[in-house]
């Protein structure tokens, strides 16, 4: 297994400290603030513990409240809103110092059959034709700024294939669309719960950058404060993160310094599996930047 995927789900497997109460723990990666699909995915997973294995997530809905420690512990609390013939209702709270950090629904759903119908996925370059995260630092590292060039160099669970690499290697405005082939790079456990909390994780990593396409800019960028104000998933289909997934994401508008991104993850042959949502914060630190100068 990879080390970088034991480690996640080493991350994501919750203590139980008391009834509806869990802990969990944050890698020691160099991060300032705990990563917010950390987060996402622990949320998620102390609501599963309190859930009957055989009603799946269908949908979650949270708030970033406070950046994440990621030297302390991190509590997450679960509210046991509904219990109902088909759908469960869970809260979760994630505290840390004595503050709430992060606030999450999650429903959850007994298997059912009905009507059905999918957008189809787009048609872009297979994972196959793309160059590999080795690959792409190899060919930029050397020219890439510190903090891009630690980011690369570490070993991560999730491995990214972005379809076009101008906004990664330079400052061209852009319009607001991305696709990104993405898997673990490790096997996992074949248990719905764990894929779900994985995908949840891995739902975080892309999306507020989308925001900055139109504008020429990149999450590392010094000259802006960027953070996920919140999240929002829905599970449509079971996923296997194993393999291959494309995630195909929009940024309909940037206003009031947030910027909001959506995106949809498709199956390697195709099939819809999620859907997410997201708003961020993108503050400039220095107004001469407005201009772009």
């Amino acid at each position: 297994m990879s080390k970088a995927v034991e480690t996640l789900l080493s991350t994501l497997d919750l203590e139980p400290i008391e009834v509806n109460l869990f802990r969990g723990i944050s890698p020691k990666v160099g991060w300032q603030r705990v990563f917010g699909g950390q987060v996402i995915g622990q949320a998620l997973v102390a609501a599963q513990r309190t859930v009957e294995a055989q009603r799946k997530v269908h949908s979650l809905h949270g708030y970033f409240m406070r950046p994440g420690d990621p030297e302390n512990p991190i509590i997450y609390e679960v509210d046991r809103i509904r219990d109902g013939g088909s759908f469960t209702t869970r809260r979760v709270v994630a505290i840390q110092h004595g503050h709430a950090i992060f606030s999450m629904s999650a429903s959850f759903q007994i298997e059912e059959s009905g009507l059905e119908h999918a957008i189809d996925m787009p048609d872009v370059p297979r994972p196959e034709q793309l160059a590999s995260e080795k690959e792409l630092a190899e060919q930029f590292i050397d020219h890439a700024p510190e903090n891009v060039r630690k980011y690369w160099q570490r070993e991560r669970p999730i491995e990214l294939r972005p379809t076009d690499l101008t906004h990664y290697i330079s400052r061209k405005k852009l319009p607001p669309r991305q696709h990104v082939w993405f898997r673990a790079t490790g096997p996992l456990p074949d248990n719905p719960a764990i894929q779900a909390a994985v995908l949840a994780y891995a739902s975080d990593m892309t999306l507020l950058d989308t925001s900055l396409y139109a504008h020429g800019r990149a999450v590392f960028d010094p000259a802006l404060q960027v953070a996920s104000l919140d999240h929002a998933m829905w599970f449509h289909r079971p996923i296997n993160m194993e393999k291959w997934h494309l995630y195909t994401q929009d940024s309909p508008n940037s206003s009031g310094a947030r910027g909001f991104t959506r995106g949809s993850i498709y199956s390697e042959d195709g099939e819809l599996v999620a859907s997410a949502a997201q708003e961020g914060l993108i503050r400039l630190r220095d107004p001469a930047h407005k201009t772009g100068a």
